[in-house]
């Protein structure tokens, strides 16, 4: 069926009309986004680009307008909305800092924000921390309540058992000389680059690039590939499979021709079995560079800007960097992508790409903080001497938790049988040599979430809400932010000797790309029995 002229619309028209079917800001870039995945059409020739309005009408009517309700429906009508934080974009719930690392299982800062600030609202109906109060996470992850303590005024003490959590927590809230990082960052990218200079990685994978083009240029065009999947006239599960394999022999005979050294026969380690020989042979360099430098904390920073380039370059495909399956050392279909993807040769790229990205968050917030005081401590939570371990690391803030002690606690517990804390950054303990406590980790994967799992997490909880209640003052606030489908917490704090005052149950929107199921957690606020 032909379209009227009239349905048709720039993307700059595209986007004033979806902003105002919303009520919230779409731009250019989210319409783009539709087209490059094959969710809306793309009409126009020879550079210029048009979109249907009622295709975009369609779009938004399935995916986006009708999204509360249908989940209300699955959910419960206990759904606050408002608190799915819809209105922001992917740009601001990881804004600054908050991206420097991935971390599975971590809330969106806007959350901390709604609990933390002094705003009222009809959900939200008294204030629960003020400026110059001091805030307690004890599952500090990767420090998102410390970092938006800071930008309220507030003081802040996290708590993890993993020391690579700590690095992250405490890189983040660190103040730092930046022509001193800007220096080391051009010292060891020059070094990086002039290791490199023979190395045949840069130009077989140059090779190898300019195949893979001319190849999904012709077999994978995009974006009308995606939307030929989308509508199911080609049967992407075949299709794929055969150009995969008629692929193969160009990868193959490129790999020979300059002599690529990929994965240990016999892989011992994390690092062995994840990395191909010349990616880990770059990253032994530039760990060596890193050591160079003068400042702990510079050397630090380094250091995660050297651990999120790490994750980046493991063997295995771009939908599965999060899960890792199985290592993958051959070019492949990438889901994601919808063409055909290699695996990676070099860190050059991604070590470039992540200095300047965390050099520019770092400025950022260094322009938002205020002049308050957060440290992250490594122990167990459930024993931890929090005030005389945080004075070993800053007087002033430890004198301060024993005078007027915490305010409250805000925290998201780990999860029953979801996450293996450790695990998830082993590329991290191999390289940076921390001592791993996965034994102490609370309801790990590993552990599963039967009966005995349960109990074993209940009780762990409730251990470390004890033994913070020292620190805490007198008419304190502790929210949990979980998703109790097993309905532990009425129990946990019980055990605590606490009790539940208020539950906020929000939706949780875009958790990953592959999972888009209705899915919510609670906030559960608890103060003293009495």
């Amino acid at each position: 069926m032909a379209l009227e002229p009239t349905d048709l619309m720039d993307l700059k028209e595209a986007s004033d009309w979806a902003s105002s079917l919303l009520g919230k800001d779409v731009t250019i870039s989210n319409i783009s986004y539709l087209i490059q995945y094959g969710l809306v059409r793309k009409y126009g020739e020879m550079g210029s680009s048009f979109v249907s309005k009622s295709e975009l009408d369609e779009y938004y009517h399935t995916n986006n307008r009708f999204r509360e309700h249908r989940w209300r429906q699955q959910l419960g009508d206990d759904l606050n909305w408002a608190l799915s934080f819809e209105q922001y974009k992917e740009s601001e719930t990881t804004k600054h800092v908050h991206r420097l690392h991935p971390y599975k299982g971590k809330f969106i800062p806007q959350l901390v924000e709604y609990f933390l600030d002094k705003h009222i609202d009809r959900y939200k109906r008294e204030v629960f921390f003020e400026p110059g109060d001091i805030v307690l996470d004890p599952f500090a992850g990767s420090g998102t309540t410390l970092v938006q303590a800071n930008e309220l005024g507030i003081n802040a003490v996290g708590i993890d058992v993993s020391a690579f959590n700590v690095m992250i927590c405490g890189s983040k809230i660190k103040k730092y000389d930046f022509a001193e990082l800007s220096f080391e960052l051009d010292r060891i990218t020059e070094a990086l680059e002039w290791h490199l200079r023979d190395s045949k990685t840069i130009e077989f994978e140059d090779r190898l690039l300019e195949e893979l083009y001319e190849f999904n240029k012709q077999y994978f065009p995009t974006p009308e590939f995606r939307r030929m999947v989308r509508t199911r006239e080609i049967d992407v599960k075949t299709y794929s499979a055969e150009k995969e394999q008629e692929f193969l022999p160009i990868y193959n005979k490129l790999v020979d021709e300059y002599e690529i050294k990929l994965i240990a026969e016999t892989p011992v380690s994390f690092m062995e079995k994840w990395f191909i020989q010349h990616i880990r042979e770059e990253i032994d360099f530039v760990f060596n560079e890193i050591q160079k430098a003068e400042t702990p904390a510079i050397r630090k920073i380094l250091g995660i800007i050297l651990s999120r380039t790490i994750r980046s370059c493991r063997a295995t495909t771009h939908s599965d960097l999060a899960t890792l399956m199985e290592p993958v050392t051959t070019t492949y279909y990438c889901r994601k992508h919808a063409k055909i993807c290699k695996p990676l040769f070099s860190i050059l790229k991604w070590w470039k790409r992540y200095s300047m990205d965390t050099l520019k968050r770092l400025k950022t917030f260094d322009g938002l903080r205020t002049n308050t005081r957060q440290a992250c401590i490594t122990g167990d939570s459930r024993n931890v001497d929090i005030a005389e371990k945080v004075s070993n690391l800053d007087a002033d803030l430890g004198s301060m938790i024993k005078t007027q002690k915490f305010k409250g606690i805000f925290t998201s517990p780990p999860y029953v049988g979801l996450i293996d804390y450790h695990e998830q950054h082993a590329y991290a303990y191999d390289t940076f040599g921390f001592e791993r406590h996965d034994e102490l980790e609370i309801g790990p994967l590993y552990k599963g979430q039967g009966v005995q799992a349960r109990e074993s997490y209940a009780q762990g909880i409730s251990e470390v809400l004890i033994n913070c209640k020292r620190f805490l003052a007198d008419d304190y606030h502790v929210f949990l932010v979980a998703n109790d489908k097993y309905k532990l917490y009425p129990k946990i704090a019980e055990k605590a000797g606490m009790k539940i005052v208020n539950q906020y149950k929000r939706p949780v929107l875009n958790r990953t790309e592959k999972d888009k199921r209705a899915y919510s957690e609670t906030i559960f606020h608890l103060k003293e029995a009495t």
